[in-house]
């Protein structure tokens, strides 16, 4: 049944988002989604790091930032579909929908590939960059199908959803940055 969904969303079936909606039981599995498809992307995103430490750490550190801006997108979605066009939605129906929308970032995954395969990454980038903007279709059939707003409503849901989740995201990425700089500077002072 699972298999059925990944494809339903690959493939820009609403049905599929439709039906996961009313499916309580896939809550959970919308979330595992999440975190282990965050978790990948960023053992990929890393691959490249000094030492496996940095990498691990760093992964993990990624993960916990990305699946925090899911749900505060996915709440941030929620909250403005309620608040300006009186949707009729939940958060746990925005988190099915969206988390069975992620799956395309099954590709940016495979970008760990290209770290042990070089010659990879001239297909991987391309192949990353297209499964974005299929991502972006499939998260905006999600949301329409959740929100059951039109076009345009669903359309100024979801940017304004993405430009909050941007803001966050960017601010807890450089806040860590900020916070990794100081550990390292007060580590490298207490060697000397």
């Amino acid at each position: 049944m699972l298999m059925n969904r990944v494809i339903g969303a690959l493939t820009f079936k609403r049905q599929v988002y439709a039906d996961v909606e009313k499916d309580t039981s896939f809550t959970g599995t919308a979330w595992g989604i999440v975190v282990v498809l965050a978790l990948l992307t960023q053992l990929a995103t890393y691959a490249a790091s000094e030492d496996i430490t940095s990498w691990l750490i760093a992964s993990v550190i990624g993960t916990v930032i990305a699946v925090i801006a899911f749900a505060v997108g996915a709440f941030v979605i929620t909250w403005l579909g309620k608040a300006l066009f009186k949707a009729d939605a939940t958060f746990d129906e925005m988190v099915r929908t969206l988390g069975l929308a992620y799956v395309w970032n099954v590709v940016a995954a495979l970008g760990a590939l290209s770290f042990f395969v070089p010659a990879l990454g001239c297909v991987i980038g391309p192949a990353t960059c297209i499964a974005s903007i299929l991502g972006l279709v499939s998260y905006f059939i999600a949301t329409q199908e959740a929100l059951d707003l039109d076009t345009g409503k669903t359309l100024i849901t979801v940017i304004a959803g993405w430009v909050v989740t941007f803001l966050i995201v960017f601010s807890a990425t450089f806040i860590v940055g900020i916070l990794g700089f100081g550990v390292s500077a007060i580590g490298g002072a207490l060697t000397q």
